[in-house]
């Protein structure tokens, strides 16, 4: 491509609308473009206090395709292993990593708190999309005195390289754990979760303790960059995803080139309760072919008979072709609260019964061709 074509190409700033305390994570900064400054909105605003955000080069394919402007990564060389990163760092000597960033993801009408936390692991605890760090609370263990708080396990919720696009930083989507007295109705803050109350109140350069990384069922399967993922998630559960995403339509990864189809389902409660739906929207708007997005939002939207809209209702709107598309091979992923997936299931047999097919048959066969990928909590 000829500079001076370079040149002449816009680049629009994708920033979100909505009250100030729910805050963009596709914001834009500034960064070097042969030799000129353009404003990418492609990349997530870290907000550090102690280093400015890290500038990464962009690339684009044609001047037609501005918007589809990809981040270069580096180092490389974090896609040149053969088998993930498992369990470097182990519950006993935990690596001490530190606080960049916590934003609030979520509006003013959303039920609960809902943060994303970015970690500056220094490159050190490296991980591959899917997989999930451990993390130590400060303070001592309630049940056990004289020993720490056991180890919480976090979806990982940004790609390899991270927000900054180097390798240094690992992030992570966490709802505030809190607990309401039922016969008051006020909130018990003796009852709070330890550990992602302290995550949300985190301050840039806080101490962290992380373990891992861990897990191996939701990595993203690459040996075919044109099969078909199908994701499923219910709120937080929507952190591996946005790793998936980031290095499909986001990073410019010279060893994946991703030419197939990711199809996004996330339920929550409201519209305020929408999680990385700037970024989300985005490729909905940048790859059309190639990326689907459907949302229930159980408080605004009725299913068809009149109920709330949940997940799984969406799913049975969609059951004929997402069977298709499980016949041809895609890939589909459950990622949530554990209480999703009796629904989820009840709702996948009773459309197999209806396809004259047996859920449990197809199921074992799924599971079989490891198209079957599903982490609750």
């Amino acid at each position: 491509m000829a500079h001076s074509a370079v040149y002449q190409v816009p680049f629009a700033m994708y920033v979100n609308s909505d009250s100030s305390l729910r805050r963009s994570v596709f914001k834009g900064y500034n960064v070097p473009f042969h030799d000129k400054l353009w404003a990418s909105g492609l990349s997530l605003d870290l907000k550090n206090t102690n280093s400015g955000p890290r500038s990464r080069p962009i690339i684009c394919m044609s001047v037609q395709q501005a918007s589809k402007c990809k981040v270069a990564v580096s180092p490389v060389s974090l896609d040149d292993a053969k088998e993930p990163p498992m369990h470097i760092y182990k519950n006993k000597a935990p690596y001490a990593a530190k606080i960049v960033s916590v934003e609030r993801l979520v509006g003013l009408n959303a039920p609960g708190e809902t943060c994303h936390i970015v970690i500056d692991h220094g490159g050190n605890v490296p991980y591959w999309e899917g997989q999930s760090y451990g993390v130590i609370p400060p303070g001592e263990n309630p049940k056990k005195p004289g020993n720490p708080h056991n180890v919480r396990l976090y979806s990982i919720a940004s790609t390899r390289y991270g927000d900054s696009f180097d390798g240094k930083t690992a992030s992570l989507c966490v709802r505030r754990a809190v607990y309401y007295d039922p016969e008051t109705g006020l909130e018990d803050p003796s009852k709070q979760g330890v550990c992602s109350n302290f995550l949300c109140d985190s301050k840039p350069g806080d101490k962290i303790l992380v373990t891992g990384p861990s897990g191996k069922i939701m990595l993203l399967p690459e040996d075919d960059p044109n099969a078909t993922h199908i994701m499923i998630a219910t709120g937080t559960g929507v952190a591996p995803y946005r790793g998936y995403l980031r290095r499909m339509f986001m990073e410019s990864v010279p060893t994946y080139k991703f030419g197939g189809l990711a199809w996004l389902f996330l339920g929550v409660a409201n519209t305020d309760s929408l999680l990385y739906d700037d970024e989300f929207s985005k490729y909905l708007l940048d790859y059309p072919d190639n990326f689907r997005y459907d949302r229930a939002l159980s408080r605004e939207q009725k299913n068809k008979k009149g109920g709330k809209m949940y997940v799984q209702d969406k799913i049975e709107e969609y059951s004929d072709e997402i069977f298709k598309l499980l016949d041809g091979g895609a890939h589909i992923y459950f990622c949530g609260l554990k209480g999703m997936m009796p629904g989820i299931q009840d709702t996948l047999k009773k459309v197999a019964e209806q396809r004259g097919e047996s859920w449990e048959e197809k199921l074992s066969q799924l599971k079989k061709n490891k198209q079957w990928h599903v982490e609750v909590y």
